[in-house]
């Protein structure tokens, strides 16, 4: 098994950070290295130990978590455990991973940490018996930058997605979705067993294509061409469905 992801809660709540830690000891991939009550009591220690994860509070004491990641270098991967939902733009603007609203459940933490974990190292997923509870389904829906708005976007629907300068135009089901955003930030949040991607210019959901011929994948009559850049890669995917 590839190594853990060590990880610091920081969090003013006592009973906050007693459930943070009790998930925290439920998955064996995840090492808590340490529990502070602000990011003062933070910031030392964390030049020394350089965790992987922080675990952060938004509303403390001092310093509050939006304003103390700017701060951080190195920054590592950032989950936000809050009450509250009005900062979720302003924390997609600071490409933190996930945004936890209090209270969740210990099958929503675990599909947040997983992500992170495959991310981090080999993309291998621990064996189902390490740990209790452990959720079985995929990733359902992402959340893009849409304007002024934070969308929801059941992941199900998307057939395709184009590349369109600084703009990716998600194509699903029911409409056309323009975000400014990367395939790269969108290969993290979509489930990587269901998407592919096929050009510099195109990204597929794989179990929304019709029929292949001639290097070229049409999806309801859009013909999407497979460029040389990525065919094997594409080809042995499919292969290993």
């Amino acid at each position: 098994m590839k190594e853990k992801l060590t990880c610091y809660i920081i969090d003013d709540e006592p009973l906050a950070q007693e459930i943070l830690e009790e998930y925290v000891a439920k998955v064996p991939f995840l090492e808590l290295k340490g529990t502070f009550m602000s990011p003062l009591e933070a910031a030392e220690n964390l030049q020394k130990d350089k965790p992987d994860l922080l675990f952060l509070d938004i509303n403390m004491p001092d310093l509050d978590g939006l304003s103390f990641i700017p701060m951080l270098n190195p920054k590592p991967m950032i989950i936000l455990t809050t009450a509250y939902d009005q900062y979720a733009l302003k924390a997609f603007d600071l490409e933190v991973k996930d945004y936890l609203v209090k209270p969740f459940p210990f099958e929503r933490f675990y599909k947040g940490v997983l992500r992170l974990y495959q991310e981090h190292g080999t993309r291998q997923v621990p064996d189902q018996k390490e740990v209790a509870a452990e959720p079985r389904n995929e990733q359902e829906y992402i959340f893009l930058k849409v304007g002024h708005r934070i969308q929801k976007i059941a992941t199900r629907d998307i057939l395709f997605i184009e590349g369109m300068k600084d703009y990716l135009r998600v194509h699903t089901a029911q409409e056309k979705i323009m975000t400014l955003t990367s395939f790269s930030k969108l290969e993290e949040l979509l489930p990587s067993q269901n998407f592919a991607r096929v050009h510099r210019s195109f990204m597929v959901a794989i179990d929304k294509i019709d029929h292949i011929e001639k290097n070229r994948i049409t999806i309801r009559e859009q013909l999407i061409p497979i460029s040389d850049t990525y065919a094997d890669a594409f080809y042995r995917k499919l292969k290993g469905i």
